[in-house]
Order: structure tokens, then sequence, then C-alpha cells
């Protein structure tokens, strides 16, 4: 199915906090206590924090819908607003996230291509992401989409410290 995908603005954030909460804990909810979960909601899906990540320059939101239904949403970030530095040449995916009665339609394949032509649009070199080690169906997707491993990094959820895999393709 062909989505439609959208740019997300500041009239969206209650759209945009409730698809946040909701794929997020889909996909991490039953491998964390419900209080480092609760924490992490709280602290990364308010919407005053997504709004100010809105607003930055080199941060971009997405969603794609499936007959006028949000279905998940894409975030990107370049230059400065990586998670990481990894340099003024890649940008990176933070969030590719479908909702679960919307996933294995061609959403997420989707949504990566809108990734690839924003980075080819900005002539930049590569794309690169984290994934949770224990997410083996997300890096299976991304492993078919032409990523590799080139590192790892810690991510924090609550009072857990959580082992993410840096996968990246280069493009050019």
């Amino acid at each position: 199915m062909t989505g439609k995908i959208t740019a997300v603005t500041a009239a969206d954030m209650p759209t945009l906090q409730q698809v946040s909460r909701a794929t997020f804990t889909d996909t991490f909810g039953a491998a964390n206590t419900p209080e480092d979960l609760a924490k992490y909601l709280d602290k990364t899906y308010n919407q005053p924090q997504l709004l100010q990540e809105l607003q930055q320059p080199t941060t971009t939101f997405d969603f794609i819908s499936l007959n006028g239904v949000v279905a998940g949403y894409l975030k990107l970030n370049w230059g400065g607003t990586q998670s990481e530095k990894r340099g003024d040449q890649r940008l990176e995916i933070e969030r590719i996230y479908i909702l679960p009665e919307f996933k294995r339609q061609g959403l997420g394949q989707q949504l990566y291509q809108r990734a690839v032509a924003k980075a080819t649009d900005l002539g930049l070199a590569a794309i690169w992401l984290g994934v949770w080690e224990n997410n083996f169906a997300a890096q299976k997707f991304y492993q078919a989409m032409g990523f590799k491993e080139v590192g790892d990094h810690v991510f924090h959820l609550g009072t857990e410290s959580q082992r993410d895999l840096i996968l990246e393709k280069t493009l050019v």
C-alpha cells in the first residue's frame, strides 16, 4: 500500500505525541519495567520537548497516513542535531515508527525512501541510525536496505542502560 507522507507541523503535536508514545510502547514496552517506560515516555514524548525538536532547522518529522489515518512517523536529524556526533556528511534516521495495525504494509520502506531523498537533497554521503541490539526485526529491515554495523552506543531508558547498534549506509 502507498501511504501519504506529510510534514508534521506545530499544530500536529497532540497526534505526534500520541503516535510516538504508542509506537515506542509497542516496540519496547514488554522489555522494560512500567516505571522505566513511563519515565522515558514522559521525558521524551511530552509536547514541549517534541515542539522544541520540531523547531530545529536540521530536524524534520513526517507522518505517513493510510486513508487519512496516521499510521506512523519519521524523524530525521543532520548537522548538530544528530544524537551522536557522526559528522556533517551524515543524516540520522532517529525514528521510523509504525503503529502495530499498519505494520508489514511497506510503510517503513516508504519512510526510509523519504530519508534517502532528504539525504540526497542535502548532498550528504551517508545515512546512519541506532537500533536496539534486541530489536531483530528492525535490524533485519535495515540490513535488507544495505546498512552495515559500524559501532554501538548506550541508550538510557529510565534506570536501564541498553546497547544500540550503530548502522550506516553510504549513499555516494
